[in-house]
């Protein structure tokens, strides 16, 4: 019998494809690798996992959910509870080191849309979908020379214009970088910002910690989500996040585990914008765009 705690089923969230299954076994094993050198432990985690999966793996099981179960088991059984530490350190490293790149592009264009295209470069720093190793200063370059598939642009200045304060909930340790350029450029319509991070780790998700390293605090509000949930989790998050949330009129979210959580949940009169890259079969075809794209989308 697997030790892990629940099973999740979404009302009306993305559906979980085929694919979901190996993704979650094979971040439960690069977790497992980073939190313990105890290959026995190692070997139980991955039995759980697999038993856990194997017992409730259906198209419609919340998939941010069971991802923030199996990293919160994994921390739980070793005792390390921020096995993606390096990870984040060498994501914080790379995002800075573009830096002089990304403020060249600014100055040839200074406008809105830019800002927002290079904080959804940002989001290609995601260990909960790309392996470790992966090359992501050639993804990131790359990326800057995509047009947004979906590209809701005036629809976000209108709201920029409209509302005086904005809850922005981020995504990665290293992608903050990113989102603070994006951050600066939303000062300038005199909108006040609150940001929204993990209260403890999970995969390489940003943290209070991160987001004060990064000097996110000298621009905005930051609070946490009162959980280590991939993303926003709604059963998992705190009352006060909660409250805060579904009083925010004016909401940017960054990445996919955030997105999927809010399609979980109840958001009519709210005004939200997505900045995510598709980096997976089950957003893309959710969203009927390829693997890849880069979006802006109101919901």
């Amino acid at each position: 019998m697997t030790s892990l705690i629940y099973f999740i089923i979404g009302s009306d969230n993305i559906k979980v494809g085929y694919e979901c299954g190996p993704c979650f076994l094979r971040q439960a094993r690069e977790a497992a690798e980073l939190s313990t050198d105890d290959a026995d432990l190692r070997f139980k985690i991955i039995q759980d996992v697999l038993a856990y999966v194997g017992e409730n793996f259906d198209k419609d099981l919340s998939s941010n959910a069971t991802g923030s179960m199996i990293h919160q088991y994994v921390k739980k059984e070793t005792g390390c509870f921020d096995p993606y530490l390096d990870e984040k350190r060498k994501s914080n490293a790379l995002a800075i080191s573009l830096l002089p790149k990304l403020r060249e592009i600014l100055k040839e264009d200074d406008g809105l849309e830019t800002f927002v295209k290079i904080a959804i470069v940002g989001n290609i720093l995601d260990f909960g979908t790309f392996e470790l190793g992966t090359d992501f200063e050639s993804m990131i370059l790359e990326g800057l020379n995509k047009e947004l598939t979906i590209n809701h642009i005036d629809e976000l200045e209108k709201a920029l214009n409209k509302y005086d304060e904005v809850l922005y909930l981020v995504d990665n340790a290293g992608e903050i970088v990113f989102d603070k350029l994006l951050l600066e450029k939303i000062r300038e319509y005199d909108v006040n910002i609150t940001v929204a991070v993990k209260e403890k780790p999970i995969i390489n998700d940003a943290c209070m910690k991160d987001a004060i390293e990064t000097g996110l605090d000298d621009i905005a509000r930051l609070i946490t989500t009162g959980s280590d949930s991939v993303g926003i989790v709604e059963s998992m998050v705190s009352d006060e996040f909660l409250e805060y949330f579904r009083k925010s009129p004016f909401v940017i979210s960054k990445g996919m585990g955030n997105f999927e959580g809010i399609t979980e949940m109840d958001i009519e009169g709210q005004d939200i914008f997505v900045l995510l890259c598709t980096k997976c079969p089950a957003i893309s075809k959710y969203l009927g765009i390829k693997e890849g794209s880069h979006i802006l989308k109101k919901l």
